[in-house]
């Protein structure tokens, strides 16, 4: 029990000396002077598919009339867009909706004059010049409002590697005109690190095209998209003796 008693006081008396240590020695470290800048690099991205949604809406006296139009219209709309080579994996429904359309009277009760019955669809189109025929054979076949186009591209591995690159080198080329105005040079890199990569956001191309108003061949132009990188980068400064 004495021996116990010991080696609590010899370690209680050693803990506060180690800490004091530790301390002298991390005071002997030397500083190193840093410089830390960051970096941003984008590079253009042509898009090569395109999400559009397609929308059947019906009107009847009831709801299950309504909806039963609406079905043999989407099914017709469906069929048009497999015959262009659109595979299931490539149309998913997003919203169906029935509800119902009042006649409002002063002094009364509104009063339920029909059934509205909306099926939208989104088409995942991978060939960019199928857009507009795409637009063009779901109008003709029973769709009455397109709307949310957007265009993006499927690989952008390539590109943000080359952002990565232009970011690093903009970093570089920071870090070495910091050291010059301090009087110094830049030393080498001793830490490195890429954020989150900013994709380019699909380009919306508002529509709301309705039944009977669309033109053969409709003309689409994606444009171009933006990708950037940002880098945070720290480097040596090596001051002039």
């Amino acid at each position: 029990m004495k021996m116990m008693r010991l080696f609590s006081l010899f370690g209680g008396l050693l803990l506060p000396a180690s800490i004091h240590a530790q301390d002298n020695i991390a005071s002997l470290v030397p500083q190193v002077a840093q410089i830390i800048v960051t970096g941003h690099g984008e590079v253009k991205v042509s898009p090569d598919r395109a999400t559009i949604q397609i929308a059947v809406q019906t009107r009847a006296t009831t709801a299950s009339e309504a909806a039963a139009q609406n079905a043999t219209k989407q099914q017709a709309v469906l069929s048009a867009l497999r015959a262009l080579g659109l595979t299931n994996d490539q149309l998913s429904t997003v919203n169906y909706q029935v509800y119902p359309e009042q006649r409002y009277e002063q002094g009364k009760d509104p009063v339920i004059s029909g059934y509205n019955v909306t099926n939208t669809i989104v088409a995942d189109i991978r060939r960019l010049d199928q857009v507009g025929k795409v637009i063009d054979a779901t109008l003709s076949h029973g769709a009455n409002l397109i709307s949310s186009l957007q265009f993006y591209s499927s690989n952008t591995q390539g590109a943000r590697r080359t952002a990565i690159g232009s970011a690093i080198e903009m970093a570089h080329a920071d870090a070495e005109a910091a050291a010059h105005a301090a009087g110094g040079t830049l030393g080498s890199l001793l830490e490195l690190n890429v954020m989150a990569v900013n994709p380019p956001r699909p380009q919306p191309l508002m529509m709301a095209r309705a039944a009977g108003v669309a033109q053969a061949d409709t003309p689409i132009n994606p444009g171009d998209e933006t990708l950037g990188v940002d880098v945070v980068t720290r480097w040596r400064f090596l001051p002039s003796r």
